[in-house]
């Protein structure tokens, strides 16, 4: 366990299942890793999974929801007593500037994890899914939108709970044009995730009629993007896009300035609570996208469920931020579903399992819940979950087929919610 992780959740050590599933406390990561893949004594199967989400880096405000996601999928699944329980291994999947992906990936992967949940950014998920499936352990991301994974060579073993970017650049190109826009230009970050985003945003803008004047680009860990806001304004466009992690935070103040909020649209890596980071008013009417349950009242539900369990096991308070924490929820889910269908907690057995319990194949038993598909499991039947981020319904690579991305906007107060 990291120090950071440690001082964060200010919680105690353990290395008994039965307190994680009592409190869902964090285990030890020295805690020796077992190669029985199949049910022990108790006819319990034992999952270990480890985490690469950014408690650092351009996505640290992400980092929260998403292992509050986590957090209370384990406590779910643990409490049910249903053959499986879960033990994980927190860590940092940090960004392509600070790496600290280099250090956690291999401590997870040598305490012997059988599934890491992570990393929010596509780029970092590009920098270690090798090693990870190359070990044989499933790499699963609640927030990789990246299209480069639909055809990776990840050996049947990378998943995701969100969709391909390239459904939010169909949504946010039909935004702009439905808008009214004919001219769009847009800062984007310069790797998997950003060039993606930017090329479906403008594939869909431009089939619509609408032109892309400039599109500059910038690095991770940039500072200034006075040359970029200079190059995106030249030629007087009527909307401009950010594709940004949250240099958004640097670069809003300097654009809105000089051009007017209302035309100004973000996307799921920089669609963030701002708030008090602005003066009042100063986000008004921007519009940003990013992918959204399909049930919006289940969503408010399950967003003060996870806010509940946060503050309860000694965080801070989320303070309105859940985005990703639905597609880590249902990522915990998944793998103890598919290991309990497997009767296995191997990595390779998990994975074959995946699509089935997810709906993809097997003609399964439509559920909602980890109790009520562990049931259907466990009497000889074919669980097919229907998650918080909606039907999931994998196809044979892993791939989400059915999904939903929605628009939000910005209110003097300087935080979103959904357009109305």
């Amino acid at each position: 366990m990291s120090s950071f992780s440690l001082s964060r959740r200010n919680r105690k050590t353990a290395s008994a299942v039965a307190i994680l599933a009592a409190s869902a406390l964090v285990l030890s990561g020295c805690a020796a890793a077992t190669e029985n893949f199949g049910p022990d004594a108790d006819g319990n199967l034992n999952l270990s999974i480890g985490t690469a989400l950014p408690q650092t880096g351009s996505l640290a405000f992400l980092g929260p929801p998403e292992e509050a996601g986590v957090s209370l999928a384990i406590a779910d699944v643990n409490s049910a007593d249903k053959g499986i329980q879960i033990e994980v291994l927190w860590g940092d999947s940090g960004d392509t500037t600070n790496n600290a992906w280099e250090t956690e990936v291999p401590r997870l992967l040598n305490a012997g994890v059988q599934a890491i949940i992570g990393a929010a950014s596509s780029g970092v998920s590009l920098k270690f899914i090798d090693q990870v499936v190359g070990k044989g352990v499933i790499h699963f991301s609640p927030a990789n939108t990246s299209p480069a994974f639909a055809t990776y060579d990840d050996k049947d073993l990378y998943f995701r709970t969100a969709p391909s970017d390239a459904l939010q650049g169909e949504v946010l190109g039909n935004l702009l044009s439905a808008d009214g826009h004919e001219t769009v230009s847009m800062i984007v970050q310069n790797d998997p995730y950003g060039t993606g985003l930017a090329d479906a945003t403008k594939a869909t803008f431009e089939a619509g009629g609408g032109t892309v004047l400039n599109a500059p680009l910038f690095n991770s860990g940039d500072t200034n993007f006075t040359a970029q806001i200079e190059e995106v304004l030249a030629g007087g466009p009527d909307a401009i896009v950010l594709i940004t992690f949250d240099e958004a935070k640097i670069i809003l103040p300097e654009l809105i300035s000089q051009f007017e909020a209302k035309n100004i649209y973000l996307v799921d890596g920089n669609l963030a609570q701002y708030g008090d980071d602005f003066e009042p008013g100063a986000l008004e009417g921007i519009q940003g996208t990013k992918p959204g349950p399909v049930n919006p009242d289940a969503a408010v539900t399950f967003n003060q469920r996870v806010e509940d369990h946060w503050v309860a096991e000694g965080n801070p308070t989320l303070g309105g931020e859940y985005t990703y924490a639905d597609g880590s929820y249902d990522a915990v889910i998944l793998l103890a579903l598919a290991a309990l269908a497997a009767q296995s907690t191997k990595g390779v057995d998990v994975a074959a399992k995946l699509v089935e319990v997810s709906g993809g194949s097997g003609g399964g038993t439509k559920c909602d819940s980890f109790a009520t598909c562990a049931d259907i499991i466990l009497g000889g039947g074919v669980a097919d979950y229907d998650g918080i981020t909606g039907p999931i319904t994998y196809d044979a690579k892993g791939e989400v087929t059915a999904a939903k991305v929605d628009v939000y906007v910005y209110g003097n107060d300087n935080t979103y919610a959904l357009k109305q």
